[in-house]
C-alpha cells in the first residue's frame, strides 16, 4: 500500500564532498537533511534515487598529494574509502556513490563543452591572474589570502569574505599573499575560456522564482543588477582534473565537473541496471531535487542550471539551501579544536542520537544553527528516552512480564489518543514534505507527552494486580501510541525503527501502516531501544577531537614547505609594547646545509653569542648556496617559540626582504656587531 495515488519519481543530490580530508558534522546536516526526506517519500511508495560523489579535482588535491608523497589518484582513493564508510555509519541511503575522476564524468564534461561549443554559448579573453613566482603556478582563489576589500577583514580567501560574504577577485585584495609559501604573487595573463551568462539572464530569473525560496531568490537576484558576468570555466596548469579537448594545457574548472557528478554518478548507477539516464534528466516527469549550503548557492542557482540548458537537460524543480552548523556556539575551527570528525563521534555515540537532534533544528530556512553538546544530551535524554523511547519500556516489560507479551484491545480514553495521533500524521507528512522538520519533532514530542500523561494518570502499576484486564488495555493503547510515534520517525531514526518493528513483529513500515491499530497481537521480547547518553561519551568526543585538531596542525606545519618570507600581513598600526615582546638578535651561520627530501628549506646552525647555539630550519634554499652563508651575521627572532617540524626542531627565524626566490634577501647588519647582541 502506497500513501499516495500517484507515484512520483524523484532525483535527489547532495554538495559533493571535497576530496581533502574527512567527513565532519557540517557535512552531515545536509547529508541527514537529505537522507530524511528521501526516506520520508520512499514511505509514501514513491520511486526515489539518491546521487553523490567525491568532488576530486582542483589545486589544493594536487598541492595535498604533493605533501603526502602520493599520487592525488591514490589520495581521492583513500579519502572516498573513509567517505563512505561514515556515511554508512550515519545510515546515510545513497543510490550510489560515485567519483568525479571517473570516465562517465570526463564523458559528461566533454558532452556539455560540446553544446556550449554548438550553441555559440563560449567566448575567449586575456586575463591578469595572480601567479606565484616562487611556486611556479597561477594561484586559485583559495590560494591567495589577505584582506577583505570590502570591509578590511583579514585572513580571508581571494573569491569572498566569510565575514561580510562579498565576493571579489583576487586581484582586489588588500595584502594578498600566496597561501603556498606566503610571497607576494605578480599579476600574469593567459587566454580563458569563458561561459555567457547574459544571455541566460530571464531564463535564471524565472528560474530563481521557480526553484528557490524567497530568501535565496532575493539574494542571487542582486547579481541582476548589472549584467551577468562570463564564468571562466578553464584553468592553467598544473592542474588535477580533466584537460579540454582541443586546448594546450587547460583543464576544466571543478565547479564545471563537480556537479557534471550528478549526472555521471547516475549514469553509472542506471546504466547498471540496463536504464537509461536521459529518461530521469531529459524527461519532464522527474522531479530533480538539490541540497546544498548557502557558500554554495551561487553556482547552483546561476551556473548550474544554465548549463543544463545549453545541453538540453532538465533543470532542478527545486534547490534547497540550509545554513551552516555551529559546535558549541562557534564556527568550526581546528584551531578552537571544534572542527568534529563524523568518524570521531561514531567511536562513542550511536548515529540515531544525532540524527534525531538534527532533525530538531532542521527547517526551510537559511538560518545557521548550533550543535551545543550539552543541549544534545539534554534532548535526546529528556526527549528521545524520557518520553518517547519510556513509552515502549513501560508498556511493553510489564505487558511482558504480566500477560506473557499479549498485547489486548483498547481502552477508550486511549482510542481517542490514538486517532488523534493518527489525524496528526496529516500534518506532520506536510511538514515532512516541506522539509520542516523541527516542526515534525515538536508535533512527535508533543504527543508522547499526552501519551506519558495519559499512562501516569491511570497508573497501570498500581492496578495490574487488582484490575488486569482495564490495566492490560491501558498498556495495549501505550504500545499503539509508541508505535505510532515510531512509524513517524522512520525517515529520522532508520536503526531504532527496525527495533521497533522487531519489537512489534512486522517488518519494514510504510506510511500508511500508522493507520493501523494493533490489538490482541503478540509482541516479541522487550530489549532495549535506545540508552541514556552519558556526559562521559561526550567529554571523550571533545578531547579526542582537540587532540586530533593538534595533530593535523602539527602534521600541516611539519609538512608545509616553509615560506620564504612572511605571509602578507595587515598593515595597520601596532603599540610599542608589542614590538618590544619580539627578540630580535644577531646572530652567526656556522654551519648551512640542503635538506634533499626538501625543495624550499635549509637547515641553518647558527651562534647567538651568550645565548648559544640553535638550529633553524629556513625556507631560503632557492636563493641562497648553503656554503655561501657559513660564517655570515644575520638577524633572527631569538625568542620564537620552538616549532617541531618534520626535518627537525626549528628554534628561530631568519629574517629576509623580497617577494621571493629568486628575489629574496636575508638581512644582515652592518660589521662590528657582533652575534648575540640585540637589534634595538
Amino acid at each position: 500500500m502506497t500513501a499516495n495515488s500517484e507515484s512520483r519519481k524523484i532525483l535527489m543530490t547532495i554538495a559533493l564532498p571535497y576530496a581533502n580530508g574527512p567527513i565532519h558534522m557540517g557535512h552531515l546536516v545536509e547529508a541527514i537533511q537529505a537522507d530524511i526526506w528521501a526516506r520520508f517519500q520512499k514511505m509514501q511508495g514513491h520511486e526515489v534515487h539518491f546521487f553523490c560523489a567525491d568532488d576530486t579535482h582542483g589545486t589544493p588535491i594536487m598541492i595535498n598529494a604533493r605533501e603526502k608523497k602520493t599520487t592525488p589518484e591514490k589520495l581521492i582513493a583513500e579519502v572516498w574509502k573513509d567517505h563512505t564508510e561514515t556515511y554508512k555509519g550515519y545510515q546515510i541511503g545513497f543510490t550510489h556513490y560515485s567519483s568525479t575522476n571517473s570516465k562517465a564524468n570526463q564523458e559528461m564534461c566533454e558532452l556539455f563543452y560540446d553544446s556550449m561549443k554548438k550553441k555559440n554559448a563560449l567566448s575567449r579573453k586575456s586575463i591578469e591572474q595572480l601567479y606565484c613566482d616562487f611556486d611556479k603556478m597561477f594561484l586559485p582563489d583559495r590560494f591567495v589570502k589577505g584582506t577583505c576589500p570590502k570591509c578590511g577583514a583579514l585572513d580571508q580567501y581571494g573569491d569572498t569574505c566569510d565575514v561580510c560574504s562579498a565576493t571579489y577577485s583576487p586581484s582586489d585584495m588588500k595584502n594578498a599573499g600566496c597561501s603556498l609559501c606566503g610571497s607576494k604573487p605578480i599579476k600574469k595573463h593567459s587566454e580563458h575560456v569563458f561561459f555567457e551568462l547574459e544571455p541566460h539572464r530571464e531564463f535564471l530569473k524565472e528560474f530563481l522564482e521557480s526553484s528557490t525560496s524567497t530568501e535565496v531568490k532575493k539574494k542571487m537576484l542582486e547579481w541582476f543588477d548589472g549584467e551577468l558576468r562570463p564564468w571562466d570555466i578553464t584553468r592553467d596548469g598544473p592542474y588535477f582534473g580533466f584537460p579540454i579537448p582541443g586546448e594546450k594545457d587547460k583543464f576544466f574548472y571543478v565547479w564545471v565537473d563537480a556537479p557534471m557528478g550528478y549526472i555521471s554518478s547516475s549514469k553509472e548507477y542506471f546504466d547498471s541496471i540496463g536504464k537509461n539516464y536521459l529518461s530521469y534528466w531529459k524527461d519532464k516527469s522527474t522531479e530533480i531535487y538539490h541540497f546544498i549550503g548557502k557558500d554554495i548557492t551561487y553556482f547552483h542557482t546561476l551556473f548550474w542550471p544554465a548549463l543544463l540548458k545549453t545541453a538540453d537537460f532538465q533543470t532542478p524543480k527545486a534547490v534547497f539551501v540550509h545554513g551552516r552548523l555551529m559546535i558549541n556556539g562557534e564556527k568550526m575551527s581546528k584551531s578552537k579544536g571544534n572542527f568534529v570528525a563524523a568518524s570521531t563521534y561514531l567511536k562513542h555515540l550511536q548515529a540515531d542520537y544525532l540524527r534525531y537532534y538534527y532533525a530538531t533544528k532542521l527547517n526551510d530556512s537559511l538560518d545557521d544553527f548550533d550543535l551545543s553538546f550539552d543541549d544534545f544530551m539534554n534532548r535526546v535524554n529528556s526527549e528521545l528516552v524520557g518520553k518517547i523511547t519510556n513509552l515502549a519500556s513501560r508498556g511493553a516489560q510489564m505487558l511482558g512480564k504480566k500477560n506473557n507479551n499479549q498485547m489486548t484491545t483498547l481502552d477508550s480514553k486511549g482510542l481517542q489518543l490514538v486517532k488523534k495521533a493518527q489525524n496528526a500524521g496529516s500534518e506532520i507528512k506536510k511538514n515532512f514534505e516541506n522539509r520542516e522538520f523541527s516542526k515534525v519533532m515538536g508535533e512527535i514530542r508533543s504527543l508522547a507527552e499526552e501519551a506519558n500523561r495519559y499512562f501516569d494518570e491511570l497508573a497501570p502499576w498500581k492496578t495490574v494486580e487488582t484490575d488486569p484486564s482495564s490495566t492490560f488495555q491501558v498498556l495495549t493503547s501505550t504500545l499503539n501510541l509508541f508505535r505510532i510515534l515510531a512509524i513517524y520517525l522512520k525517515p529520522v531514526m532508520p536503526e531504532y525503527s527496525e527495533k521497533v518493528e522487531k519489537l512489534f513483529n512486522e517488518k519494514s513500515y510504510t506510511w500508511n501502516d500508522s493507520l493501523k491499530i494493533l490489538e490482541n497481537h503478540n509482541l516479541n521480547e522487550f530489549t532495549a531501544l535506545i540508552t541514556r547518553i552519558e556526559k562521559e561519551k561526550i567529554e571523550l568526543i571533545m578531547k579526542e577531537t582537540l587532540t586530533l585538531n593538534e595533530i593535523i596542525q602539527k602534521e600541516k606545519s611539519a609538512s608545509s614547505t616553509a615560506a620564504p618570507v612572511a605571509a602578507a600581513k595587515d598593515t595597520s598600526v601596532i603599540e610599542i609594547d608589542d614590538f618590544l615582546k619580539i627578540d630580535l638578535r644577531v646572530a652567526e651561520i656556522l654551519k648551512a646545509e640542503a635538506i634533499p627530501e626538501a625543495e624550499k628549506l635549509l637547515r641553518l646552525q647558527v651562534s647567538l653569542g651568550p645565548l648559544g647555539e640553535r638550529q633553524i630550519i629556513a625556507g631560503i634554499k632557492s636563493a641562497y648556496d648553503p656554503a655561501s652563508l657559513v660564517g655570515r651575521k644575520v638577524i633572527v627572532v631569538a625568542n620564537l617559540k620552538p616549532r617541531k617540524m618534520k626535518f627537525g626542531m626549528s628554534e628561530g627565524m631568519v629574517l629576509a626582504a623580497g617577494a621571493g626566490a629568486p628575489d629574496l634577501f636575508v638581512l644582515s647588519p652592518d660589521p662590528g656587531a657582533k652575534a648575540g647582541d640585540p637589534v634595538k
